[in-house]
């Protein structure tokens, strides 16, 4: 029986738009009541999940969590407790910036475990921002020397352009070898955690913290930095509108996409039913 599901949120638990599926609001909210363990698995920072913890019922719950920024933050809902963190150096994560502009039209988005700073933001990524209510402080230069005592999770860069994505990762990787973990993310972020940390290692360590076992969790997801997660689970699920890559990898594809509530789909036939 499975107890626990980890959930990639964009083009994944929630419509294109940014909102979410009432089947998905529905279905969950009946699982958890069982005692099922739904949690939210994103690039995001937890705080900016919060309106949508409080419309699952999971705001400020004992025992519900969110695993945030890659899998280099898991955080207990209750007072927003932090558990663990896998941050960047300091020094890794300047490297990492510097790199990574190859471009004028690139902007960078910087993570700490409380605040995101956005270097240069474009027109489509500050739309995108505020459609998921994401709240940022901007920066007038790409200088984060005023964060060296900070735990920075995560530097990411946003494009649409494909091209300049691969070269983004290449020029970080051929700067700072094997110290990082290279994610593409919504078809326009390419995302830097350090080395060992990503969906899946976080999925692991918290079924471990739960006493659960990885037969008894379920990951579904879309794009790439799903992947290690839906690899790790016992049921990785691709949702209809996930990219090949990820497909390929996991056991089970649903029908539905994103926007008709492919969530609500695998809870009711993997979980909901077996009760």
């Amino acid at each position: 029986m499975y107890k626990m599901m980890v959930s990639d949120l964009d083009e994944t638990l929630l419509n294109d738009d940014g909102t979410i599926n009432a089947q998905n609001v529905t279905l969950i909210k009946r699982a958890i009541a069982t005692g099922f363990k739904f949690v939210p698995n994103t690039g995001r920072s937890f705080k900016s999940v919060q309106p949508l913890l409080k419309q699952l019922a999971l705001d400020n719950c004992p025992a519900q969590y969110v695993i945030s920024y890659n899998g280099a933050a898991i955080v207990e809902n209750l007072n927003n407790q932090i558990i663990n963190t896998r941050g960047l150096e300091f020094s890794l994560a300047q490297q990492i910036l510097a790199a990574g502009l190859i471009d004028p039209t690139i902007d960078a988005h910087i993570y700490t475990v409380d605040e995101l700073y956005i270097y240069n933001i474009s027109a489509s990524d500050k739309a995108y921002m505020a459609e998921r209510g994401v709240t940022y402080t901007l920066l007038d230069k790409p200088d984060i020397t005023f964060l060296q005592s900070e735990n920075i999770m995560k530097v990411i860069f946003e494009t649409s352009d494909d091209d300049l994505r691969v070269g983004i990762k290449t020029a970080v990787c051929a700067q700072v070898g094997k110290q990082v973990e290279v994610t593409f993310s919504s078809q326009r972020y390419v995302e830097f955690n350090k080395i060992g940390t990503n969906k899946g290692q976080a999925t692991t360590d918290l079924a471990d913290k739960l006493g659960y076992n990885m037969d008894e969790v379920i990951a579904i997801g879309d794009n790439s930095n799903d992947i290690s997660m839906i690899k790790t689970a016992g049921l990785g699920v691709a949702v209809a509108n996930a990219i090949p890559d990820v497909k390929t990898v996991a056991k089970h594809i649903t029908q539905k996409t994103n926007n008709e509530g492919a969530v609500a789909e695998v809870l009711q036939e993997y979980v909901l039913s077996k009760q």
